[in-house]
């Protein structure tokens, strides 16, 4: 079993920038992949990022390729989200979630966050 918890959601105004956390604790944090998800109000869950479980290889959605960085610290067992130049329609609820291999698809990944808001204001 895997418990994550995210923190660093807030409000910001366009053109700024969040970091995200998640704090993953249960098992053998460099044994599992990483991904950031988020869901906006009346929208289905969308990929964000991954990061691979050792040599921290990353996939990115292409709506923020180039403003989010994904990273993790195997030694604080903590992946993060480095999100700059936000932009309204970054606005939604970002969750983490582990699973064995750094995956696109939200099914794929086995356990999950509670999620951290994010509001972008413009």
């Amino acid at each position: 079993q895997v418990q994550l918890v995210e923190s660093g959601g807030g409000l910001v105004q366009a053109g700024g920038s969040l970091r995200l956390s998640c704090a993953a604790s249960g098992r053998t944090f460099n044994g599992l992949a990483m991904g950031w998800f988020r869901q906006a109000p009346g929208k289905e869950r969308e990929f964000v990022a991954a990061i691979s479980r050792r040599d921290g290889s990353t996939n990115y959605a292409g709506s923020v390729k180039g403003r989010f960085t994904i990273s993790r610290d195997n030694a604080k067992n903590t992946v993060y989200l480095q999100m700059n130049s936000l932009k309204p329609e970054d606005t939604a609820v970002y969750s983490c979630a582990a699973a064995d291999l750094p995956y696109i698809s939200s099914t794929r990944y086995d356990y999950w966050g509670q999620g951290t808001q994010v509001t972008v204001s413009s």
